[in-house]
């Protein structure tokens, strides 16, 4: 019998207490999308749908050894990295990862979460970008990530792939440029791929649901597994974009708590 070997990716991320977000959103997408799972826990935090209520960073000495325990034993195809909330654990996880030299390195930079809640220190955004954003394949900042990321309002009128084109040339990087909050009927994400110097429209009708807690979690960590798989990286965002949709319209039947619910995972399972 052929013994397979698992493609694996590894999750650095906050614990979402409600599971719609965080490392429970990132195992349950890599494991659907046909890749093994592993975590390094950031930070606690009293989380449900309707926001976050207490955030409790994991001491960075614990967080090391976390991922120090991963990718000496099992390695990793493929590393999402989530919230990072402070200076300190993005420091931490940079020279980690620069040891290992891990490739594809997705990186959702995650500043505010969709209750408006803050999720990132300021002083740590200096950080971001200069410490991790060089060792990332890809980063998928949202409409509002971007705005701080390049200190520029966006509006309906604004050209997605100039913007994009800039960040990706800014940070040297590639870009996927997420227009969800846009509000528009048809949303326009916007990759750019550094690695060939083109831009790709990625079009997609907006879903009608209050479940879209998580998304932002979803999408990167299911373009993490298509890498892992070896897809390209425009074969891997696309892919990824196709899953988040079919998760979004699943859930749209479905009801969790009292505000913005979780995406169904799992839906060609159940």
């Amino acid at each position: 019998m052929t013994v397979k070997k698992f493609k694996t990716v590894l999750a650095i991320a906050g614990s979402d207490s409600g599971a719609g977000a965080g490392i429970q959103a990132d195992l349950k997408t890599i494991s659907a999308c046909g890749a093994y799972g592993t975590s390094a826990i950031t930070a606690l935090t009293a989380q449900n749908t309707l926001g976050v209520f207490d955030i409790h960073p994991i001491p960075t000495l614990h967080l090391k050894k976390q991922i120090e325990a991963i990718l000496d034993d099992i390695g990793a195809n493929a590393v999402k990295i989530g919230m990072l909330h402070n200076k300190e654990t993005i420091q931490t996880v940079v020279e980690t990862l620069k040891i290992y030299q891990t490739p594809n390195i997705i990186i959702d930079p995650v500043m505010v979460a969709s209750s408006g809640d803050s999720l990132l220190h300021t002083d740590a955004i200096t950080s971001l970008k200069k410490e991790l954003f060089p060792l990332a394949r890809l980063i998928t900042p949202n409409i509002p990530e971007c705005e701080l990321l390049l200190d520029k309002k966006i509006t309906k009128k604004s050209d997605l792939k100039e913007l994009a084109q800039e960040l990706g040339k800014r940070y040297h990087t590639s870009i996927l440029l997420k227009a969800g909050h846009l509000n528009l009927e048809i949303l326009t994400d916007v990759l750019y791929n550094i690695e060939n110097d083109s831009l790709v429209e990625l079009a997609s009708k907006k879903v009608d649901s209050k479940n879209t807690h998580g998304t932002g979690c979803t999408l990167s960590s299911a373009i993490a597994a298509f890498l892992a798989h070896g897809n390209s990286l425009e074969d891997a965002v696309k892919k990824g974009k196709k899953y988040l949709e079919h998760a979004i319209i699943k859930s749209a039947g479905h009801t969790l708590g009292k505000g913005h619910g979780p995406l169904h995972h799992f839906y060609e399972f159940w």
